[in-house]
């Protein structure tokens, strides 16, 4: 089992939705978040005087049920703020509505160390596929010595783990269910069983399952060949994970999930395999017992006992 750690939070101003400082026990790094419209108290913070990495982030303009993510750098983030909050037609970004800012408490970061870890946050990201990039192709930095290579891989995993506390999962590895099978045996994920999700009329069958909490809708599966529901909802989104080849026609009335694909709740696997609204929780059923998603859910809930507090 996983260790533990302690985060400690610290509302700036008081409030949930103002200024916000994150920090790790035993780690040097330190994370400063808030909303655009708290900019200019955020850039007179001395963080934003330091050398280090930030993101900006806010929903796609092309899809607002994803997101966008900037990733970038600098050794005066206050000034490279300022730039990106012009208007796009004088150089400046639109689309975001949060920054996010990681610096060091020692001050020991160079430029050469965050120009390293923006590329490797590029790539993380890209990896992940949980938000669209606006940076575009990342470049391989390689300026730096092995051992600063090494503290910079410690700073990401720190930033990996903070990040996602905060609401923000876009560097979090998904672990696909088609992987699994390769993956090491000391990393232990919890899974749930198949579920299977029947279209009669379109003779369409999709399988899912839900592994570390996150709805998979495995490769191969069939969706309706087109959005049949009301206008609105998560039309946007079947209509995206056809733009992005994620659903390819497969030749026999369907479209097809050409990979498996994480959904954030089994009702938006459920419309977007339906091609309308749908109720995930009681359309998707149990493989080869047919329990709904719903009456699975409550059998587990129903197994457990609460730990016992230390005496």
């Amino acid at each position: 089992m996983s260790q533990g750690r302690s985060i400690r939070l610290f509302l700036v101003d008081g409030t949930p939705n103002g200024l916000l400082t994150a920090e790790i026990m035993n780690w040097t790094g330190h994370v400063l978040t808030g909303p655009r419209s708290k900019l200019a108290e955020l850039v007179q913070r001395p963080e934003c005087a330091r050398t280090g990495v930030y993101f900006l982030i806010g929903p796609d303009p092309d899809d607002s049920l994803r997101t966008r993510v900037y990733v970038g750098e600098s050794d005066d983030v206050a000034q490279r703020l300022k730039q990106h909050n012009r208007p796009e037609e004088q150089g400046g970004k639109d689309f975001w509505e949060r920054v996010c800012l990681v610096t060091s408490k020692d001050q020991n970061l160079t430029k050469a160390h965050v120009k390293y870890l923006e590329s490797k946050l590029i790539d993380i990201a890209t990896g992940a596929g949980r938000c669209l990039l606006a940076n575009g192709t990342a470049h391989e930095y390689a300026g730096l010595p092995e051992s600063d290579r090494a503290d910079m891989a410690y700073f990401l995993e720190q930033i990996r783990t903070v990040l996602p506390v905060l609401g923000f999962d876009f560097l979090r590895e998904l672990t696909k269910p088609s992987s699994l099978a390769t993956a090491p045996a000391e990393q232990p994920v919890s899974r749930s069983p198949r579920f299977v999700l029947d279209i009669p009329k379109s003779k369409a069958r999709a399988l899912a399952e839900e592994v570390d909490g996150e709805f998979f809708v495995l490769k191969g599966s069939k969706a309706r060949a087109e959005w049949v529901g009301a206008q609105g909802g998560y039309q946007g989104m079947f209509k995206q994970l056809v733009v992005e080849g994620m659903l390819v026609p497969d030749g026999n009335g369907h479209l097809s999930f050409s990979n498996d694909y994480a959904f954030n709740s089994p009702s938006a696997a459920a419309a977007v395999v339906c091609g309308r609204s749908a109720n995930g929780r009681t359309t998707w059923l149990v493989e080869g017992s047919g329990q709904t998603y719903a009456a699975w859910q409550d059998q587990r809930l129903n197994t457990v006992t609460p730990l016992a507090e230390d005496a």
